[in-house]
């Protein structure tokens, strides 16, 4: 294995954005929904919207261009190709900070948090919180590499991230996270090999302790059962598809760009604001520029792999690492901090934000960038 770290830029041929505007030309449309909301998904009209936009006005260059101003690499760790962005501070004394997306987003959520992370003076803020940046792509999402063999879950990925800092010549940082990102997180959390100083989640992966259904739980507590029983009733069968056949969904998203587009923004809608639609949310180039990342590089169903490797083993073991936990209102998962401190027993930090939703860093990037000065204020390399 190789620990070469190769300079990467992103450079999409003109064939491959031609050939994704012939396939927006030529959409078999499937019948409108009987319905006039989203339960039962993704609306067709506001599909064929999005879809106009995409072949007629959005840009893939201008996205090419914003992520191409930052310095890209790739390496190989554990025989998979990793392609990160390394944003140094211009701050003598930043802080290293590894910062890890899920699905569906990517690399995409952390372009308006990259500037007030790694230069908060120009920004308005303190010199004391800058922090110099390392953002990957998942294995098997964006533009690493996709993994030829099982075994790929969150914990071999943590493993895969601490060489990487080592490897950047980062011997303490922190790690932060949202969805898969706070379950690669957790289990760097959980390995702890003495490099990672403390970890921030903003998606707390914690279930209820028997207990505490058991003896009155809060108003509060009852209403995240509440919410998270209702997600899995109506909003958790996409994960079920990707735990179990990721292949043969694989098929539909790496020919269809509409499909595969719907099938991520959908959740742009459900994850967020409630009763907003994900364009009121998020800037439509901006939702366009994240499925781009997944279409460019045909990751349907290598992005999706990541949940059967994951969800049959998951690790719940207790982390004593410094950490800290972000809820922002409307994510999936919202637990109180006594059952996250059945897990977390370093628990640092608990914020509770007062807007935003499971794509924190995009939807609302200010309260996100609030939350992790706040988190890793509270700890020393």
């Amino acid at each position: 294995m190789s620990d070469t770290i190769q300079d990467f830029k992103i450079d999409i041929s003109k064939k491959e954005l031609d050939d994704l505007d012939i396939r927006l030309r030529h959409i078999r449309w499937p019948d409108p929904e009987p319905v006039d909301d989203w339960s039962q998904g993704i609306p067709l009209d506001y599909v064929k919207t999005v879809a106009g936009y995409w072949r007629t006005e959005y840009d893939w260059r201008h996205c090419q261009d914003a992520l191409n101003q930052y310095t890209h690499h790739m390496t190989e760790i554990d025989g998979v190709d990793i392609h990160f962005m390394h944003i140094r501070s211009p701050e003598e004394n930043a802080r290293p900070m590894i910062m890890t997306h899920g699905w569906p987003g990517s690399i995409i959520e952390f372009m308006d948090v990259i500037g007030p992370l790694t230069d908060p003076v120009a920004h308005g803020g303190d010199a004391k919180d800058a922090y110099h940046l390392v953002i990957p792509s998942l294995p098997g999402y964006g533009f690493s590499g996709k993994p030829t063999e099982t075994g790929w879950g969150a914990e071999r990925i943590a493993a895969a991230w601490d060489v990487l800092m080592q490897r950047l010549g980062y011997d303490r940082y922190f790690a932060q996270g949202g969805d898969w990102g706070a379950l690669v997180t957790s289990a760097i959390g959980v390995q702890d090999k003495g490099h990672c100083a403390g970890i921030h989640v903003n998606l707390v992966v914690v279930g209820p302790p028997p207990e505490a259904v058991m003896t009155s739980p809060t108003a509060e507590e009852q209403a995240s059962l509440a919410h998270f029983a209702a997600y899995q009733t109506e909003g958790a069968g996409y994960a079920e598809i990707q735990r179990t056949k990721p292949q043969t969904l694989g098929y539909g998203l790496a020919d269809s760009a509409v499909g595969q587009m719907a099938w991520i923004i959908e959740k742009f809608q459900g994850w967020t604001e409630a009763g907003t639609v994900p364009d009121e949310s998020f800037d439509c180039d901006r939702l366009l520029d994240n499925v781009m990342i997944y279409w460019l590089n045909n990751a349907g169903a290598s992005s999706a792999r990541l949940y059967r490797e994951s969800f049959g083993n998951p690790n719940t073991d207790p982390i004593t690492m410094p950490s800290g936990c972000s809820i922002f209102p409307n994510e999936i998962m919202a637990p109180s901090r006594r059952w996250a401190e059945k897990r977390f027993k370093n628990l640092k930090y608990w914020g509770e934000a007062e807007r935003g939703g499971h794509f924190a860093a995009m939807e609302v990037p200010e309260l996100f960038v609030q939350e992790v000065r706040s988190c890793f204020s509270e700890m020393e390399l």
